[in-house]
């Protein structure tokens, strides 16, 4: 009977010991620490729009200048819109669905944008694939060697949905690439069972509607229903103030335009993916390729404001918009910069090469006559003739305690009127040139709340000093 106290006391020890190893309870989660930015005051970030590039730029005569604002930078981001390929190594082919024009540069762009001083770049964009998976995973290889961080693409939907991480001496930075404009066949997809996971782009789907009156809806939903039986799919439960007729969507409004919804699940699992980069970096660069509504626009579409501000409430430290070929606003959310398009940054589109025979027979242009660099020059006429879409700025966002404290605004200029060969490549814009970029800015940030005031022919805001003045005549 004596051993039976024994045994309880050394039961009660065992607890209490067992008691005592156990660890702390955790401090309880505090979302807003999580988001901080703790990235060493002074940090700064160069952003621009769209590289397409064919040749390497760097030694190019009066480049020098700009090439020096990226270098500068702590990090340098831009879209690396295209294949980077050499065509007699890599079983890469022109595909039947592209972004418009198969983009093909030499695979040495790459050593020479890391040259430039870029260090984060894009790939989600409706380019990605127009060689085919062989020419997006050998681009991938190419930027790779060079040492650019490259995000947006990857062998499933997780890889492609995944930020990629650079180390700088000021902080840990994050790349989130995104495209809400791509070709259907490149959008990547996750594994389900024995079906494996499909390789291309971030992508981001919206729908579309077409606004129209409500008059007008009553006409097409009456043409919708005298449609022959079984050629026309009538859903079971149906907005009264929208349908679909032969694949467009409409909206009852009392103005004309087109509103975008996004897809609750790549919205959802996107801002999952921002949260999750804030969690292991220091600050996160968020940026998507968006044409819509479409590249005639200077406004972006109603999605984006939306979708930019949620990235920043999940842990984003800058948004990056591209793919219109042409400026947009800028807005100051939560201390944090968004750019709705920075436009092109390079934009070789005439000395793309080899051009696919699809293109000469699209625009009816006898092949056995003409040179790529023709046809380039046509198509170029065509789709980008003016300054527009040859004129932007090199941002560079300056941080100080977590804080946006300055954005400056360089004013480059593509040289539209140049011949062909040195078309494309970024200079310093002239004085005048730079008055008409940064006006242009200036009247499609105000809707956002955002002045910009000019220094010297640069373009500066200044959120945390108040609003800034109008350009000084």
């Amino acid at each position: 009977m004596r051993g039976a106290p024994l045994v309880g006391s050394v039961l009660v020890l065992a607890s209490v010991a067992i008691v005592a190893q156990q660890p702390p309870a955790p401090a309880p989660r505090d979302p807003q620490r999580e988001l901080t930015m703790s990235v060493v005051d002074g940090f700064t970030v160069a952003a621009v729009g769209d590289c397409i590039i064919a040749r390497p730029v760097s030694q190019t005569p009066g480049f020098a200048p700009v090439g020096k604002i990226i270098h500068d930078a702590d990090s340098a981001f831009g879209n690396f819109e295209g294949t980077a390929i050499d065509l007699s190594r890599t079983p890469a082919v022109p595909q039947a669905e592209f972004g418009g024009v198969w983009i093909i540069g030499a695979p040495s762009v790459a050593k020479d944008l890391r040259a430039i001083g870029f260090d984060v770049m894009s790939r989600a964009n409706n380019h990605a694939t127009d060689w085919g998976l062989e020419g997006m995973r050998q681009t991938s290889h190419v930027l790779d060697e060079a040492g650019i961080v490259h995000a947006g693409v990857g062998e499933h939907r997780a890889a492609a949905r995944a930020a990629r991480y650079f180390d700088t001496g000021k902080g840990r930075v994050a790349l989130i690439s995104i495209a809400s404009t791509f070709t259907p066949l490149s959008r990547s997809a996750p594994p389900l069972g024995q079906a494996p996971g499909r390789p291309g782009v971030n992508a981001l789907r919206t729908t579309r509607s077409s606004l129209v009156t409500a008059e007008e809806l009553r006409a097409l939903r009456k043409i919708r229903d005298e449609q022959p039986a079984g050629s026309v799919r009538v859903p079971e439960q149906e907005a009264a103030d929208e349908l679909e007729l032969f694949g467009v969507h409409y909206k009852a409004a009392d103005h004309r335009g087109f509103t975008y919804t996004m897809d609750p699940v790549d919205e959802r699992e996107i801002l999952k993916s921002v949260r999750a980069a804030k969690q292991l970096s220091d600050f996160v660069i968020v940026t998507i390729h968006a044409h819509e509504p479409g590249n005639w626009s200077q406004e972006p579409a109603d999605f984006l404001p939306k979708l930019a501000r949620e990235a920043i409430d999940a842990g984003a430290d800058e948004f990056v918009g591209h793919g219109p070929h042409q400026i947009r606003g800028i807005e100051v959310y939560q201390g944090k910069p968004i750019f709705y398009s920075l436009g092109d940054f390079i934009f070789q589109l005439d000395l793309i090469e080899p051009v696919a025979s699809d293109l000469y027979e699209q625009y009816k242009m006898d092949a056995a006559a003409a040179t790529d660099a023709e046809f380039n020059a046509m198509w170029n006429r065509l789709i980008f003739g003016g300054d527009v879409w040859y004129q932007s700025v090199v941002t560079t966002s300056r941080f100080e305690k977590g804080r946006l404290a300055e954005i400056r605004l360089q004013p480059i200029d593509l040289s539209y009127t140049s011949r062909g060969a040195d078309r494309g490549v970024p200079r310093l814009a002239t004085p005048e040139v730079a008055r008409t970029i940064l006006e242009r800015l200036q009247r499609l940030s105000q809707p956002f709340g955002t002045r910009i005031a000019v220094e010297q022919g640069v373009g500066v805001i200044r959120p945390a000093a108040g609003p800034s003045s109008e350009v000084r005549k």
